[in-house]
């Protein structure tokens, strides 16, 4: 089977790319049968195995596909015309983000990561004609797609309520973490007690949230020592930013919390360690990634009950409502005083990290592949 990929995404270093880089990685490990094509509008390390073509744009779709971009016709044209190469059997898209439209007999795959521009529109576009435009490329994608493929049971459900899809035309390929993110033998020292969040900047985490649920919690006592990082790339996102709002919050907490901005994985790896928490209080997730890697890192979470993370990480997680401080302060201060609690959680994430693997996501997804090249052979 040929199989062509939309990689226009690898580049972004947020979730998108990360998980095309991931997912596409382990597949090309472990797949002798088929044939891919990745086709990419820049420059980037892409796997061994996989015939790359590059399409010329004048901008980039992980810039121009941003919350207030737009991709020129001619880039869309260009980028359409490429995925349109005869010979190829099926045309994965990753993301929503990047699709175009395709006059070809391939069958389409699309990846629905979750309903959140559905469900917040307001919190990822920034203008209606973004929000328009969104909604007739999604609505494009559902229509020619063969299958659509999610994240999680979790936005498979949702994926179901909100478009009303037929259950059959809606598989889950899973995520993990990827294996730098582990527990360290001799992890630095800690210096107090830190929090961390670790994402993007976009209005619908819900940061503005954490950074009031975090004021309540250093005003009482007993937690002097306490510190809160907020880690994204802040400063060449092209999602949706409230980052200069939650800036302001933060020059009012007297110096307890730090912007660090992107952070490569290493450093991560070594600041999940010695952390009391991660936090991730977004008011959605699809999957929630960054917890699936702390926990790997054998740090507790505390995080939305909105999201597929209270399966995926058991007791190695607190959950708290989307929206409501006062019980993410609560659930703060039990994780930031309770030790025997903090050892257990670790523990528990631990053993639900590991029980994910990039291996088995890619069987999956070939076995969507069989699925789809089966029903295409049939309807040919």
């Amino acid at each position: 089977m040929r199989i062509g990929v939309d990689a226009t995404c690898w580049t972004n270093r947020r979730g998108y790319g990360r998980h095309l880089r991931s997912l596409l990685g382990a597949t090309l490990a472990i797949d002798r049968a088929n044939h891919w094509v990745l086709f990419t509008d820049s420059d980037g390390e892409f796997p061994r195995g996989a015939e790359i073509v590059r399409v010329a744009a004048s901008s980039p779709a992980v810039q121009a596909a941003s919350s207030t971009g737009r991709r020129s016709l001619a880039d869309l044209w260009s980028m359409s015309r490429a995925l349109a190469r005869p010979g190829l059997d099926c045309l994965l898209f990753p993301t929503v983000y990047s699709y175009v439209p395709v006059l070809s007999r391939a069958a389409k795959i699309v990846v629905i990561h979750d309903v959140i521009p559905e469900k917040f529109p307001q919190h990822v576009f920034p203008t209606a004609a973004g929000r328009w435009n969104w909604t007739l490329k999604s609505l494009l994608a559902r229509r020619q797609a063969r299958l659509i493929v999610t994240v999680s049971d979790f936005s498979r459900r949702q994926i179901l309520d909100y478009f009303g899809e037929r259950p059959e035309r809606v598989k889950v390929v899973g995520e993990a973490g990827d294996p730098v993110f582990r527990r360290l033998d001799n992890p630095p020292p800690a210096e107090g007690r830190l929090l961390v969040f670790v994402g993007g900047f976009s209005p619908h985490k819900n940061l503005l949230g954490l950074l009031d649920a975090f004021a309540a919690v250093i005003a009482r006592p007993g937690l002097d020592d306490v510190r809160l990082a907020l880690i994204g790339d802040y400063q060449t996102d092209s999602f949706h930013s409230c980052y200069h709002q939650v800036r302001d919050r933060v020059s009012q907490l007297q110096g307890r919390v730090t912007l660090p901005g992107y952070l490569p994985d290493e450093d991560l790896v070594r600041l999940l360690n010695t952390a009391a928490a991660l936090v991730l209080p977004s008011l959605m997730e699809g999957f929630g990634l960054p917890a699936i890697e702390a926990a790997a890192c054998g740090c507790p979470v505390v995080a939305t009950t909105a999201g597929p993370l209270p399966d995926l990480l058991g007791d190695g997680g607190l959950y708290v409502a989307p929206g409501d401080s006062s019980a993410l302060a609560g659930a703060l201060d039990r994780v930031l005083r309770d030790t025997a609690l903090r050892s257990r959680m670790a523990e528990a994430g631990l053993r639900a990290a590991a029980r994910l693997s990039w291996d088995r996501a890619a069987r999956e997804l070939l076995a969507v592949l069989d699925h789809v090249s089966h029903r295409h052979a049939k309807a040919a």
